[in-house]
């Protein structure tokens, strides 16, 4: 068994691919090692002996500096290693050349998608119900749980055990016969936002909100609002008049102190969304092509194999998708701290390369203004599993978006309209990074997680991708993909073509992603500004 593992040859780091005790000798290729103090799996050991102030690299990148001696052989800890990325200026440089991996396996294939009046294709078709203000999350509730017993839509296994342990018989329980079979169901967005706040974070909560209301996985939408709040009707229909001036879906509002009785407002609300769900069941799935297709890549909970497994297995996904004429969106900008050199090369344009640079800083400053930085990302979790720097752990993030060149640069809440690469500015955080990239119109999102997370999105399916086995076998109710097989040896394009087959079967709904089965349906918006 492989011990060890050399990411790039210019590393001065080796993984460990297991537990290694101090004595233990490791081959990698022609190079032998003594370790020299006990190396735990994901864990790195140096390569030669560095002086303190030196610089370390890891996928051939600096990553950070010895803040003490290091000996050859030795474990590189929070202890002895600090976070540093090299500075990045802009300069010319030449047009970026990509190769696309070989396709054939997949040309000319096509899934059942849900195409829209205007030509754009979704992969699911569902009412979405959300409320403006955080004052109307219980009606939204209410209208929801009123809608997906009777529908066909609730699953409940927990409620059922219930009944079981007081002696209920559900046995006898019939399911409930959907009367809108083209519905894949009825989803609903819950937030903590709309008031309280300023200005701008309530027009962006609102622009969000629009995206989604206008995402091709939506049918139409039901909302409430209360009144009175920052976020108000007129804001979000501006929000939603600006990201699609044609917008033709059913939109169903309703403002609460304009109503004499909750109760009929409710009423009314339910008689409304069911005409709009019977307009909705008359679209079906039809063919399209995998050009089609605009997914989104995410990581977290990650740990020391996810730069070497699961990233890079969605990072070759990506570039199949590009390659089939598709769209990607690679998100978390303080995880792409110490790799933007390599991402402005691949820039096509020159405007996104001094925009992604922009947006980097302004980030980063505005973080440092309220006292802490990118090098604070890495979670307990992340560097007790491996990942001890923010650009170390970068490093191995920004493999989730493959080789392709970048089409555009994209701030939170903006859509990409380029067939291509796009680098969207969001936080690390799971949930508002998977809320901007659904924003963004993905249709499908690829998620990795060596550590295991359960989220998901309400109008988006979330393939959870693990970068080890033992993590997949054990949260196997919440892991969609096991990576792990790399780790071990198996062939890179094998794992990333497995997974592009999944991504198909997922957009097509042929396959049920475990978020959804959990119905774990995340949401949450970047709230940038202060609360008042």
């Amino acid at each position: 068994m492989q011990k060890v593992l050399c990411i790039h040859p210019d590393d001065d780091m080796l993984v460990a691919l297991t537990d290694l005790a101090a004595g233990e000798v490791v081959q990698c290729d022609s190079e032998s090692l003594l370790v020299s103090t006990p190396v735990a799996r994901k864990h790195k050991i140096a390569r030669k002996a560095f002086a303190v102030g030196d610089t370390l690299k890891l996928y051939g990148v600096p990553v950070g500096k010895a803040t003490q001696a290091i000996r050859r052989g030795e474990a590189v800890t929070t202890e002895n290693l600090r976070h540093y990325a090299a500075d990045v200026e802009l300069s010319s440089s030449r047009p970026y050349e990509w190769t696309p991996p070989a396709v054939g396996r997949w040309e000319g294939l096509t899934f059942p998608g849900v195409v829209r009046e205007d030509g754009r294709v979704g992969t699911a078709n569902y009412w979405l119900i959300y409320p403006l203000v955080f004052c109307e999350n219980r009606n939204v509730e209410h209208l929801r749980n009123a809608l997906e017993g009777p529908l066909g839509y609730a699953t409940n296994d927990l409620a059922a055990f219930t009944m079981s342990l007081l002696g209920e018989d559900m046995a006898a329980a019939k399911p409930v016969t959907r009367p809108f079979p083209n519905v894949d169901g009825v989803r609903i967005i819950t937030h903590t936002g709309g008031c309280g706040g300023t200005r701008a974070d309530a027009r962006s909560l609102c622009k969000v909100l629009a995206t989604y209301a206008d995402h091709p996985n939506v049918a139409g939408i039901t909302v409430f609002s209360l009144g009175c709040q920052n976020a108000q009707i007129s804001m979000f229909k501006e929000a939603l008049a600006k990201q699609n001036p044609n917008f033709a879906k059913p939109c169903l509002i309703y403002e609460q102190q304009q109503w004499d009785s909750e109760a009929a407002m409710m009423q009314t609300a339910l008689k409304d969304t069911l005409a709009g769900l019977k307009k909705a069941n008359e679209i079906a799935r039809q063919p399209v092509p995998l050009s089609k297709l605009k997914i989104g890549v995410k990581c977290g909970g990650s740990d020391g194999f996810s730069g070497i497994s699961a990233n890079p297995a969605m990072g070759l996904v990506s570039d199949y998708v590009v390659a089939l004429g598709g769209s990607s969106v690679l998100a978390e900008f303080p995880e792409l701290c110490g790799v933007e050199a390599n991402l402005i090369d691949r820039c096509v344009k020159e405007d996104d390369k001094r925009r992604f640079l922009g947006l980097m800083r302004d980030f980063e400053a505005k973080a440092e203004a309220v006292g802490t930085h990118f090098a604070d990302n890495p979670s307990p979790g992340n560097i007790r599993d491996g990942l001890i720097t923010d650009a170390m752990k970068s490093a191995g993030a920004a493999k989730k978006g493959g080789t392709s060149p970048i089409v555009s640069v994209l701030d939170y809440g903006e859509q990409t309209e380029d067939k291509g690469l796009s680098l969207l500015c969001t936080p690390g955080g799971d949930v508002e990074a998977v809320t901007g990239i659904v924003s963004a119109g993905a249709n499908v999102v690829l998620f990795s997680t060596g550590l295991g997370t359960p989220t998901g999105n309400p109008i988006v399916p979330v393939i959870k991708v693990a970068t080890n086995t033992p993590m997949a076998t054990k949260l196997a109710d919440m892991i969609d993909f096991d990576c792990g097989p790399i780790v071990d040896g198996t062939p890179l394009p094998e794992v990333a073509g497995n997974l592009l087959d999944m991504v198909i079967a997922t957009a097509g709904g042929q396959y049920t992603v475990k978020a959804d089965r959990l119905n774990q349906y995340d949401f949450q918006f970047w709230k940038r500004d202060i609360s008042l």
